[in-house]
């Protein structure tokens, strides 16, 4: 009988307590509750500003580039990637906007760039790599290998460019960054940690950069507001005989540009286009 007491008082209590406890909990949660939004009064977040790709074609389909946003291109050699990218610099460098380059594989090309029409007064080029000299992406190079933040003289190409770039989003007043991660083998490329995609989209987030990221497959798709695919589908030849002497000259032809074909694969820009394809040629440039 004495437990049975025992048990009942320890229930009133406990209920007592509980009654007491009870409307200062709801107070406190409401209290936490009333900063909350609902997502009826969220503002929404206003379009970023398009800047032109210079490619006619390209700007009718997309819009253009948005800044404060990661644009992905990809594509296979030879696809037209290259020339995408010294046009996006040429329109870029030609609005007077500081620019850079951030070349993994050391494939930039100054002479091409030139004549595409880049200032080379409002571009950085930074060249990743242990030597000035070209290398190539072999096992034994290990570019993928993880290193301490110390060990710096170590790093790979890889390594470097991401360093690279988050230095010089966190500095801010470029209005375009390149990563050029096109001669950067597959696995190489999709070993890079999906945090440092998110950390370069938060950085350029509500800034006037563009952050393009050329690949030859899409390495950060779930960071991307625009993301699109190249591909070759013709070329246009001509023949040497026409070019270089008046004699003609059987199974000789020179290569005077590429027909490329861009499909627009992902986009959350709020202007949607029509279609997600389009079309545009390139010009070989002739040494000399």
């Amino acid at each position: 009988m004495a437990l049975s007491s025992v048990c009942l008082q320890f229930e009133l209590d406990h209920s007592t307590f509980a009654s007491k406890k009870l409307p200062r909990m709801e107070r406190s949660a409401l209290s936490k509750l009333a900063g909350v939004i609902p997502a009826s009064r969220l503002e929404v977040r206003p379009t970023p500003e398009m800047v032109s790709s210079g490619i006619r074609e390209l700007d009718l389909l997309t819009g253009g580039f948005p800044r404060g946003c990661l644009t992905e291109v990809c594509g296979a050699a030879s696809s037209g990637r290259t020339s995408l990218l010294l046009s996006v610099l040429a329109a870029s460098t030609q609005r007077s906007e500081a620019c850079a380059v951030v070349d993994v594989s050391d494939a930039f090309d100054p002479i091409s760039a030139h004549v595409a029409g880049v200032i080379f007064e409002n571009l950085l080029w930074v060249r990743c790599g242990n030597s000035p000299q070209k290398k190539s992406f072999t096992a034994k190079n290990n570019y993928a290998r993880k290193t301490e933040p110390s060990d710096r003289q170590n790093e790979g190409p890889v390594e470097q460019a991401l360093r690279v770039t988050d230095l010089l989003l966190q500095s801010g007043g470029f209005g375009l960054v390149v990563i050029d991660l096109g001669d950067v083998p597959v696995k190489v490329a999709r070993r890079i940690p999906l945090t440092s995609w998110f950390r370069f989209q938060r950085a350029v987030e509500n800034t006037p950069t563009v952050l393009f990221v050329i690949a030859s497959v899409p390495c950060a798709p779930t960071c991307t507001s625009l993301l699109m695919k190249l591909r070759a589908s013709g070329k246009k030849l001509s023949a040497v005989s026409s070019q270089l002497s008046a004699e003609p000259l059987c199974h000789s032809w020179l290569l005077d540009g590429l027909q490329v074909d861009g499909e627009l694969l992902r986009s959350h820009m709020e202007r949607k286009p029509v279609k997600s394809v389009t079309r545009f040629a390139t010009r070989a440039v002739r040494a000399g």
